[in-house]
């Protein structure tokens, strides 16, 4: 009986618990602010590595994603048409004009915060303009999609809920996006990665139910051209398959009786 049930609800969390996973997302929201303050032409990302580890440990906490399933980095740096799990390396010099996004976590007192951006090395005036356009859209699909994250909802209304801020953004922003296929976010805690998966588009109104307290990381992940893409030798690297740019804008979230909360803020 236990089984079934927690197949059908997205376990929520106490108020203290979901106090406790937002310590360790204000750390993450600190190291992705010190990484962006860091990130100029001519520094590499494993440098960037280097100041977000720096941040997370003087905070107390241990970088979640440093060893994990054998992970090197403390931070995923994915550069231009790299959608995610980019492993930071002294080769990786970023220039003006480069899209770069940051995904990084950090663990306190066994919780887990989970966030990312995606910001331009130079400032936004260097991107080119569709691909600021892409970065601003896919910010803006995630706080649209993030709505559905309320107690009674299912879990692909969320899903639905990033699919059609997908197609409001195309005409919002003046730009044809594309769904990254195959990649979502997922339920978190005292784990990065627990059930259940979330798909980034789909069918409204299946899944498990969300009830207050239930938290979720929520990932858009937008290219300009393509849906399809392909990991590099080294089993981490994702990149587009036609070489396109890719935007990923990430937070963990609590549903709560008085919204969606933000559990990874960046102050």
């Amino acid at each position: 009986m236990g089984f079934r049930r927690k197949s059908k609800i997205i376990r929520g969390k106490t108020p203290g618990e979901l106090d406790a996973m937002q310590a360790s997302g204000e750390i993450v929201g600190r190291a992705l602010q010190a990484v962006r303050a860091a990130a100029a032409a001519g520094v590499s990302t494993l440098d960037l590595d280097a100041v977000a580890e720096e941040t997370i440990r003087a905070a107390g906490a241990v970088p979640t994603f440093k060893g994990y399933g054998g992970f090197p980095g403390s931070i995923c740096s994915s550069v231009n048409d790299m959608i995610v799990h980019g492993i930071p390396d002294a080769a990786t010099v970023l220039k003006d004009g480069d899209l770069v996004s940051i995904d990084c976590g950090a663990t306190l007192d066994g919780w887990v915060g989970d966030s990312a951006w995606s910001f331009a090395v130079g400032g936004d005036d260097t991107l080119a303009p569709e691909t600021l356009k892409l970065n601003q859209a896919t910010e803006w699909v995630l706080y649209e999609g993030m709505k559905a994250m309320v107690p009674g909802n299912r879990l692909t209304d969320v899903s639905w809920a990033l699919e059609e801020a997908t197609e409001r953004a195309e005409e919002k922003f003046g730009v044809s996006l594309y769904i990254v296929d195959g990649y979502g976010g997922h339920g978190i805690g005292h784990e990065m990665h627990e059930d259940p998966y979330l798909a980034n588009e789909g069918a409204p109104g299946k899944g498990p139910h969300i009830e207050a307290g239930s938290t979720l990381a929520i990932e858009p992940m937008l290219a300009l051209g393509t849906v399809d893409s392909y990991v590099l030798d080294d089993d981490w690297g994702v990149k587009t398959l036609d070489g396109s740019p890719a935007s990923h804008w990430e937070h963990t979230v609590a549903a709560t009786d008085d919204g969606p909360r933000i559990l990874t803020p960046r102050y």
